[in-house]
């Protein structure tokens, strides 16, 4: 570490402060033996770029069936279980939250919607979506960033692929925040009670879509999940149902709304890159990469270990939780170097963790780099000058600990031709 660095015991992963600007932690991680250990958690955090490959292909000693509200403790946890039970439906492992076998029948249901073949089917239609949204703006000279746009076009697009009103963004984005807040945030009893209210909301929504779709199949996701089984197969209960979309849902909103907030951000601070990326559109790849390594939009995601196990050292013992900081891996200088500066030319980007590795990589990957690309591509073919409308306030993240949102990115700018 350089001589002025804090030392590990100075920071913590639940202090906003530190959820705001998580990369002075991630530098003492990485030059700290072993994996650190979290004491107001005892969670395990693996932060290094080898380490975090190992548990990530590992998935016999690291389970992805691991309790959502951990981070609240196991009395309000079970609260939180039970309330929703009694009033809709619990949270049940289903997709990403599965290990084999089970995993690739839920995975098989949705990845049809995400394919390269299917993005690229989809691509003109998030152009049109990305250029609609400006058209929203385009004549105020200035926009809230994150809430006119950067949350509205993979929101958009997600509510067509599964045949929602597309209208109703606000309100998913609303259902989403609150699917979410349980492993985002630690909570007392009334908070938890307030975010379980509007995912029951949603829950019973869903419910009437999906009675919708099993009596009259519909185009999108919501039908074909209800149809999706076969004769002699068991159709997904609601739960289960519940579920996946819960993850979709969640899923769809937060990354990619904070990753196409950070490529803005990034070229903000770096006029001579978005001059460069106007003149040189294959630099464009390279540039959603090096975004999504720098700011990885999930900083962290949940496993259990399945058994005592040993990493770099430590032992971590069963049914453990550990903590897969993507944010501190795409940071190893052991991997990456110069690993806090932005190079958009970056020549070993491609190998960054982001979206994971192996049976669990995002299978919203291939759809998240398109509407990063085509949302900062429509801003730049639409807008010259494009800076910040007022300095940012600090805290500039809202406080989560797995991931990294922008609270807001206020901008002006100057139409172009």
């Amino acid at each position: 570490m350089m001589p002025d660095a804090k030392r590990l015991d100075e920071f913590s992963l639940l202090d906003p402060d530190t959820q705001d600007d998580p990369f002075a932690m991630y530098e003492a991680m990485h030059a700290a033996p072993g994996i650190y250990l979290m004491p107001e958690t005892g969670f395990f955090i693996v932060s290094r770029y080898a380490d975090l490959r190992q548990v990530l292909t590992d998935p016999v000693s690291f389970s992805n069936e691991v309790d959502r509200g951990a981070l609240q403790g196991a009395k309000l946890s079970e609260q939180h279980q039970r309330y929703l039970s009694e009033h809709g439906w619990p949270h049940i492992a289903t997709l990403q939250r599965t290990d084999a076998p089970a995993h690739g029948r839920y995975r098989k249901l949705v990845e049809r919607v995400f394919t390269m073949g299917r993005v690229r089917e989809m691509t003109p239609r998030i152009d049109a979506v990305a250029n609609a949204l400006i058209d929203r703006f385009a004549g105020r000279g200035e926009c809230e960033f994150i809430a006119d746009f950067a949350m509205l076009l993979p929101g958009t697009i997600l509510a067509e692929e599964m045949g929602l009103d597309a209208s109703q963004v606000t309100t998913f984005k609303t259902w989403a925040d609150a699917m979410l807040a349980p492993a985002s945030r630690k909570m007392d009893a009334a908070e938890l009670q307030a975010v379980a209210d509007i995912e029951l909301e949603a829950q019973h929504h869903l419910e009437a879509l999906f009675e919708a779709c099993r009596a009259d199949p519909q185009p999108g996701i919501i039908s074909a999940l209800v149809h999706a089984h076969t004769d002699g197969e068991e159709p997904l209960s609601m739960a289960e149902l519940q579920s996946i979309m819960s993850q979709l849902i969640g899923g769809g909103f937060e990354s990619t709304m904070t990753a196409i907030g950070h490529a803005l951000w990034q070229l903000i601070r770096q006029p001579d890159l978005m001059k460069r990326l106007r003149t040189e559109p294959k630099l464009m790849k390279g540039f959603v990469e090096e975004v999504i390594r720098m700011d990885s939009p999930t900083q962290g995601l949940r496993r259990r270990a399945t058994r005592d196990v040993e990493i770099a050292g430590t032992l971590i013992p069963k049914d453990s939780v550990v903590v897969v900081r993507y944010g501190a891996a795409n940071r190893d200088p052991a991997k990456f170097a110069c690993p806090n500066m932005f190079d958009a030319e970056r020549a070993n980007v491609g190998t960054h963790l982001a979206f994971g590795v192996g049976a669990h990589f995002c299978i919203g990957a291939a759809l998240a780099r398109q509407e990063i690309s085509s949302g900062i591509r429509a801003m730049l073919d639409r807008f010259g000058d494009i800076a910040l409308a007022r300095p940012l306030e600090k805290p500039i993240h809202r406080a989560n600990f797995l991931t990294l949102p922008l609270r807001e990115l206020p901008i002006r700018f100057t139409p172009r031709g």
